[in-house]
């Protein structure tokens, strides 16, 4: 199989802010496929949405897309982090993921959403933002599960060690909540098996 896939995110997916190394291991491991990094550092989930069409489809632009297989969406800690000053909540997220994966439904494009990772060792952490990253990621399950949602990765599996708030010991950077090249590429790793095992 060859996919096209477009991947947009915040600062994990975001290449100037060290992330997206997740994305180059799977242009390793599948040479003929094509995968597309629209990260971007800061993004909150309704930031993305804006700029869907515009930077996943290239609509408005004149910079074509190849036509995309599959939309890998990953964010929603920009908001979790905003959640007492901009007021995002577990189901404004949803709702804004929503929008996108039928973006991607309307244009031919299955919908991948991953969930979020654990990043428990961040100062800014506490119980009410644990609890809202626990809800977004059982609503992603439920929303795979009722085929909104055509496929869903757990990072906290290869990312977390016994708690699923706590990044293992080399995982993620000082700050708690970015990967090391180590969580990065444990993560393109761990996708291309789940699902892009059979891609060329």
């Amino acid at each position: 199989m060859r996919y096209v896939v477009g991947a947009i995110g915040d600062s994990l997916t975001d290449t100037k802010s060290h992330g997206g190394l997740y994305l180059e291991v799977l242009r390793e491991k599948c040479p003929k496929s094509t995968f597309l990094g629209f990260g971007k550092g800061g993004n909150m989930v309704n930031m993305m949405r804006k700029r869907f069409l515009r930077d996943v489809y290239g609509e408005g632009i004149d910079e074509a897309r190849p036509k995309l297989t599959h939309v890998i969406i990953l964010g929603g800690l920009g908001d979790i982090l905003s959640n007492e000053t901009a007021h995002r909540t577990a189901k404004k997220i949803g709702a804004d993921i929503s929008i996108m994966v039928g973006w991607a439904h309307e244009r031919g494009a299955k919908a991948y959403v991953l969930k979020l990772p654990p990043w428990g060792k961040m100062n800014a952490f506490n119980a009410e933002r644990g609890a809202m990253t626990r809800e977004l990621n059982a609503w992603v399950d439920a929303e795979v599960k009722a085929a909104r949602i055509d496929g869903t990765f757990d990072t906290r599996s290869v990312l977390a060690c016994g708690n699923e708030d706590i990044p293992c010991e080399g995982n993620a950077w000082k700050d708690g909540i970015h990967w090391s090249e180590k969580g990065q590429r444990a993560v393109g790793s761990a996708l291309h098996a789940a699902l892009f095992s059979d891609c060329e």
